[in-house]
């Protein structure tokens, strides 16, 4: 379940805004740090951004859903890449993020769990075709995978 933004974290906006008040082109930089408050950045902070910094909606919508580094949706602690380069493929990534999905109960719509301890991504290529398939948790890379191996794997993150 997704929990409103407290007091504390408006608070934090608040100040955030008022130190770049004035200074041009730091719409990113208060992107960036509204969504380390936030932990992603929702629709209410995206306006509040919008109107203290005199930027129309469309335009801060824009760079929030250019750049891969902004969320709009809630994410979970642990972040899941799962690769499915060739050499994943070829070595069995679909049935490793089959697995995946299963033991979180996600589906490729919904890839956050509810609890938000996991998010999983699809990547194009994690970089390390040796060890394929493959996926990284955080920055801890897993490979060799067999779908058998992803439940330990998963659980060592609870």
């Amino acid at each position: 379940m997704v929990e409103l933004a407290t007091e504390a974290e408006w608070k934090q906006l608040d100040e955030l805004l008022d130190s770049y008040r004035g200074k041009k082109g730091s719409v990113i930089p208060v992107l960036q740090q509204a969504q380390e408050i936030f932990g992603y950045l929702p629709k209410d902070v995206l306006l509040k951004i919008s109107q203290e910094m005199n930027i129309p909606i469309s335009q801060v919508f824009g760079i929030v859903t250019f750049y891969a580094q902004f969320h709009l949706e809630p994410r979970g602690k642990n972040i899941i890449r799962s690769c499915q380069g060739t050499a994943c493929h070829v070595r069995g990534a679909k049935a490793v993020l089959k697995a995946i999905q299963n033991k979180l109960g996600l589906d490729d719509k919904n890839v956050t769990t509810s609890d938000l301890k996991f998010t999983v991504e699809n990547v194009a290529c994690i970089g390390a075709c040796g060890l394929a398939p493959v996926f990284m948790v955080n920055d801890d890379t897993h490979g060799r995978l067999t779908p058998e191996s992803v439940g330990p794997i998963l659980d060592s993150y609870l």
